[in-house]
């Protein structure tokens, strides 16, 4: 879809501090919006089902977290705590009204087992709402963390039980440095036609990504014209998005983010990230996001907050390109152009 702007008209405006209103007024949140998911995950404990869509209607049930819930619709109601951008609430199970923030929106896609996996390995997608990894082959063994809907994953292999007549993924964690199985139906091996860089014939130094903080909205340029505007979160009080220029010049398709052993007391243990481009040599990135939907609101340690499928946009597009067998790349001096501002 054409946007109704230039990079010269975008950069005017945010220089005189009227992007946010010409954003509102174009309403970008519903031109962009995906179709209306089907199902959803609640993504924390104690949320609440309203009669109507505002956080003062009648409480009618709560929820547990990783729920899953049906959703018949949505609809306009309350801004989202914080949030001045959200305003998207569904409409659940012909029931009651949630606010979208916590929910996230998944589908049930069960997939044929791919029995080829080459010897460097292959990045595969979790396709169901969640699925809990196991320590062996068996629906019997241990239990290790659990993994979510559109998070990413390096497949090593692919093993059958006999005896359960079940097949499985072998998938290796590069940060616990420890091998997980995942059944082989809910994840989705990933073809390599899905890493190729997208506008190969638009020169490196036309492409161009503007991060506005004030109005929490990522726009990727090819030009004048912009190709990708979308809201993002970006890093909350205390761990915010360095301002500056910078380059995408470390990137990988799926990696294990956590602060655990830091001496900080906002633990995050977040494995399968997926489609991350970084900019900054201490961690910040651009990926997607699987444990919220509340985007128009600071709330990461530092990162660029995006929908999955807008970080995998922002992962194809830039520079440098990540082989498909590559599970992380690093290229100082490369890649894409990244403004960080704060209009406000």
């Amino acid at each position: 879809m054409d946007l109704p702007f230039s990079r010269r008209d975008f950069l005017k405006l945010s220089s005189a501090g009227l992007l946010g209103l010409f954003l509102a007024d174009l309403r970008l949140d519903r031109v962009f919006a995906a179709e209306t998911p089907k199902q959803g995950r609640i993504t924390l404990s104690g949320i609440n089902l309203y009669s109507e869509p505002f956080f003062n209607a009648k409480k009618i049930d709560i929820f547990g977290r990783d729920v899953i819930v049906n959703i018949s619709g949505e609809t306009d109601g309350d801004k989202g705590y914080g949030n001045p951008f959200n305003s998207k609430w569904y409409f659940i199970s012909n029931e009651g009204y949630t606010y979208s923030g916590w929910v996230q929106p998944v589908m049930t896609l069960h997939q044929r087992p791919v029995f080829y996996i080459p010897e460097a390995g292959v990045l595969g997608e979790i396709v169901v709402p969640f699925c809990d990894t196991r320590r062996d082959v068996s629906i019997l063994a241990d239990r290790s963390h659990r993994i979510y809907y559109s998070s990413t994953h390096w497949i090593t292999n692919v093993v059958v039980n006999r005896n359960e007549k079940s097949i499985w993924y072998k998938i290796y964690d590069r940060q616990i440095k420890e091998s997980l199985y995942v059944p082989a139906h809910e994840m989705r091996v990933i073809r390599s036609n899905e890493l190729s860089l997208l506008s190969p014939e638009v020169p490196e130094e036309n492409k161009y990504i503007y991060v506005d903080l004030a109005n929490q909205f990522v726009t990727a340029f090819e030009g004048e014209k912009p190709v990708l505007a979308v809201r993002c979160s970006s890093g909350a009080k205390g761990t915010t998005t360095p301002l500056g220029e910078f380059s995408t010049f470390h990137k990988g398709p799926s990696i294990h983010m956590t602060n655990q052993g830091d001496a900080v007391a906002n633990i995050y243990d977040l494995p399968g990230v997926p489609w991350v481009s970084f900019f900054t040599g201490t961690g910040a990135g651009f990926h997607g996001t699987y444990w919220h939907n509340d985007y128009g609101r600071p709330r990461s340690h530092g990162c660029v907050n995006l929908a999955p499928s807008d970080a995998k946009f922002i992962y194809r597009w830039t520079r440098p390109e990540v082989p498909p067998e590559t599970p992380y790349l690093y290229q100082p001096g490369k890649g894409t152009l990244v403004m960080v501002v704060s209009s406000a």
